[in-house]
């Protein structure tokens, strides 16, 4: 097939639904989180996904089949091999094309996108504008599970799209120079309300971009001088490096997206992912946080 660009819309996803190449995954999943009540709830999308999807679309279990039980974060990514396996069982490999698209929020969605680049893999579209996009254009939708024929994933990992915690402890005590993007909202980026994290706040140094501001108001990324406008005075495009966070590495992927979009693909380790974010942080007493 010809080669697809990194975000497409449902028009040019719907004058590709016949390329055998093609793999469209659905990846939505509902997070809930009761009023007092920290922790959020992961719910899988799936059902949803079943009611009604983009036809040919399998569905993809991020944070079940595509994340680490075993692991003390939750959304923790499989080691390579593991992933490997994983998304090879769900029929990508070489010479495939993999379209992603969610529900209500594109996080998830990026997520994937972020997954798969991560382990080697380039030829990853996300539907702007997700399935709300679709159902908008009047597009036919398709009920009940489909799946791909599995492949041979051979990944390729890219560590450098990746920060540790050491990673970030060094920007923070100057020993290491990057923009620390806090994706989260005004609200908890200020420290007033904690989110899914163990105490409220920010990493000190960091600078406030909310994901949802780099949508328009049907979910869409707003076009690249827009997200110039938003970023650049943030500093993340004229730093060495940026590393993104949010809660719990999913938000972040929207920014690095974005980033994506205006060139700074992170392949270059100019932008990575702070994957561990505030549940990582938050939880070590010793690590400072700053709020106001």
């Amino acid at each position: 097939m010809s080669s697809l660009p990194p975000l497409i819309d449902a028009g040019t996803l719907a004058a590709h639904l016949d390329d055998p190449s093609l793999r469209i995954f659905e990846t939505t999943v509902h997070l809930t989180r009761p009023p007092g009540v920290s922790r959020y709830t992961i719910v899988s999308g799936r059902a949803d996904y079943e009611d009604g999807h983009i036809p040919g679309a399998a569905f993809a279990d991020l944070p079940g089949e595509l994340s680490d039980a075993g692991a003390p974060l939750r959304n923790t990514p499989l080691e390579p091999q593991r992933f490997a396996e994983a998304v090879g069982q769900l029929g990508i490999g070489p010479g495939t094309h993999v379209v992603v698209y969610s529900r209500s929020t594109p996080m998830w969605a990026t997520r994937l996108w972020w997954l798969l680049r991560h382990a080697g893999f380039d030829a990853v579209s996300v539907l702007d504008g997700g399935f709300d996009a679709w159902r908008r254009a009047g597009l036919p939708l398709e009920q009940g599970p489909r799946s791909y024929a599995p492949a041979r994933f051979q990944a390729a990992p890219r560590p450098q799209l990746l920060a540790r915690r050491g990673d970030v402890e060094a920007v923070v005590s100057g020993q290491a120079e990057a923009c620390l993007l806090n994706v989260l909202t005004p609200a908890t980026f200020r420290g007033e309300d904690p989110g899914s994290a163990h105490r409220p706040g920010r990493i000190p140094g960091s600078v406030n971009v909310h994901w949802q501001t780099l949508l328009d108001d049907r979910g869409r990324f707003r076009p690249q001088a827009e997200l110039e406008a938003l970023l650049q005075p943030a500093g993340a495009l004229d730093t060495p490096a940026t590393i993104a966070y949010c809660g719990g590495g999913i938000a972040a992927t929207v920014g690095l997206f974005a980033l994506a979009l205006l060139g700074r693909d992170g392949l270059d380790a100019r932008t990575r992912l702070y994957d561990g974010s505030l549940n990582d942080w938050s939880s070590d007493p010793s690590l400072p946080l700053a709020v106001g």
